[in-house]
């Protein structure tokens, strides 16, 4: 009988609970399904947002599921506080949780950074000729933690955000045009108006070398052995390495023919007697 007695008054003290919790039940789903419809219809906006904006899709891929994520995570923590839990045991247990997590993965966290600062600020885009992190090659892919770019032995090199938004970037093509540096050597026995005069022309007679900003010659060192003269000129990025190999290859053809000779090291080996 006594077992009984118990058992009614649990059950009479589980009823009473559930009537007395029943209110808070009732809001907190509704709570709950109201939240659900303002998450969606909050997200649809922001899908609507990037739509009319030039960003990259793994920028609006990654931050409409960040505000997705973070609308639960609040309307979890209304429900939560609905049905009666403390907000404040229920926030210090989320931010233990959110210490540990990121001490665990604290590189990765770097790395997510770094992805954020790329794809918002943009220091270079797919298909970009890029230079960083002592590798050169061709942006493949940008991801929130790394970057890949295709080398010019077409390779993949996979570098981690956080150190690649933190170094030095050179990006070849932020610019249509590009300036080219080349040196050349002529022995002091050579006519030096003769050669820079070469050099001009061969530049003009190339339609991948812009003619504004015009191209120059100058001398740029008295060497031991040779004067060495400098050619600077501009050519667009699509064409830039054709015009660069031809100049190189145009001088010595042109040189020879002039009979301006290129000076290069050379070594007398006397026998002794």
């Amino acid at each position: 009988m006594k077992e009984l007695a118990n058992y009614q008054k649990h059950l009479e003290q589980a009823i009473d609970w559930f009537w007395n919790m029943l209110p808070n039940l009732i809001l907190a789903i509704i709570i709950l399904v109201v939240g659900l419809w303002v998450v969606g219809f909050l997200n649809r906006m922001v899908r609507k947002f990037f739509e009319k904006k030039d960003y990259d899709e793994t920028l609006e891929s990654f931050l409409q599921s960040f505000i997705k994520i973070t609308l639960k995570v609040l309307l979890f923590v209304l429900v939560i506080t609905q049905l009666g839990v403390k907000t404040s045991s229920l926030i210090a247990l989320l931010g233990a949780a959110g210490l540990a997590v990121g001490l665990a993965l604290q590189g990765s966290l770097a790395n997510f950074a770094g992805g954020v600062l790329i794809l918002v600020f943009k220091p270079f885009k797919v298909g970009d000729w890029i230079s960083a992190q002592g590798l050169d090659g061709s942006v493949k892919q940008i991801t929130i933690f790394s970057t890949k770019l295709n080398t010019f032995g077409n390779q993949v090199a996979i570098i981690p955000n956080g150190q690649l938004s933190n170094g030095n970037i050179v990006n070849y093509n932020m610019e249509d045009t590009r300036r080219d540096k080349f040196d050349v050597g002529i022995s002091y026995g050579s006519n030096i108006k003769k050669a820079k005069e070469i050099l001009l022309q061969l530049c003009a007679e190339n339609e991948d070398i812009l003619a504004e900003p015009a191209p120059e010659v100058y001398v740029g060192e008295l060497g031991d052995s040779s004067v060495n003269l400098t050619l600077r000129f501009w050519a667009k990025n699509d064409v830039f390495w054709p015009a660069h190999f031809y100049v190189i290859e145009q001088t010595k053809l042109r040189f020879d023919e002039a009979e301006i000779e290129i000076p290069f090291p050379q070594r007398v080996v006397h026998e002794a007697d």
